[in-house]
């Protein structure tokens, strides 16, 4: 295994990790604030949508594939399903697109089915979508910059680059050691394009899931629309997966490409939900 050298983090890059973290913590939890309080929305509906997401993508979603892809990859035990989907890069970018979608957006269902099957409003829709999506930023951008100021001290103290060169050695998957070293580069390379890049690419995961949710709500609510949560496992699995062909070198895609269909994806789902069924559903009411 060569030896890795990524140079050292910036005091810059520190100050611009710890402002994108507090902006990523702190904006989504003023914004549940400010919609629940001008809606008049019960704030649990955005905690409900944050502990779905929690249980759903980060606990039982992570667990399954972890048994199903991660053994062999990080020395563990390989299983012959592990074995069977990393030896095909297609299916394991299937899957790995799949998983959120129907992990996410079953949550979402079975939220509104149970705790939140009274809260027959459409602000609901939204409140939940705050809460799941709000959560994603705050562990995919918050918590993960203060992971990478706490790495960068180890990085310039000399002791993180011998552990990463220890997790390279353990794994056996091109696109997961590209992963990691990539990981690498972005902490001692963060600056002012990468925090504006991570920020704006969050709001329209966040505008995704709002829109999912909208999605998911009405096909709850009315029998004959059930098929929009399929419809919202669909979406949410062709951009998952889409990014997956990228990240596990299935498919050579431009980054570029992958963002704008991501952008066009998002703005797509939360406009035809919200103008088709959110608004038209508050002009029924108003006309009532």
């Amino acid at each position: 295994m060569e030896s890795f050298s990524f140079g050292q983090v910036s005091t810059s890059s520190f100050v611009l990790m710890g402002i994108g973290a507090f902006i990523a913590i702190v904006v989504p939890i003023v914004i549940a604030i400010v919609w629940c309080r001008k809606k008049k929305e019960p704030f649990t509906t955005v905690l409900i949508g944050a502990a779905a997401f929690m249980l759903f993508a980060v606990m039982i979603e992570k667990i399954i594939q972890n048994v199903l892809i991660i053994p062999g990859q990080m020395g563990l035990p390989e299983t012959p399903v592990s074995m069977f989907i990393n030896a095909r890069p297609f299916l394991l970018a299937f899957l790995l697109g799949l998983f959120p979608g129907v992990f996410e957006e079953t949550g979402r269902l079975i939220a509104f089915k149970t705790i939140l099957r009274k809260r027959t409003w459409r602000e609901t829709s939204i409140s939940y979508g705050i809460g799941h999506g709000g959560v994603e930023v705050v562990f995919a951008v918050g918590i993960s910059l203060i992971s990478y100021i706490v790495l960068g001290f180890l990085i310039n103290s000399g002791e993180a680059v011998k552990e990463f060169e220890e997790t390279l050695k353990a794994m056996d998957q091109p696109w997961m050691i590209e992963q990691v070293t990539g990981q690498m580069k972005t902490i001692t390379g963060f600056d002012l394009t990468s925090l504006c890049t991570l920020l704006i690419e969050r709001v329209f995961a966040v505008l995704f899931h709002i829109g999912a949710s909208i999605l998911v709500f009405y096909a709850c609510r009315d029998k004959k629309k059930f098929w929009l949560y399929p419809l919202a496992i669909v979406i949410h699995t062709v951009i998952d997966g889409i990014a997956a062909l990228q990240i596990v070198r299935a498919v050579k895609i431009p980054s570029i490409a992958i963002e704008i269909i991501f952008v066009l994806a998002s703005v797509a789902t939360f406009l035809g939900s919200y103008l088709l069924l959110y608004k038209r559903d508050k002009a029924k009411e108003a006309g009532a």
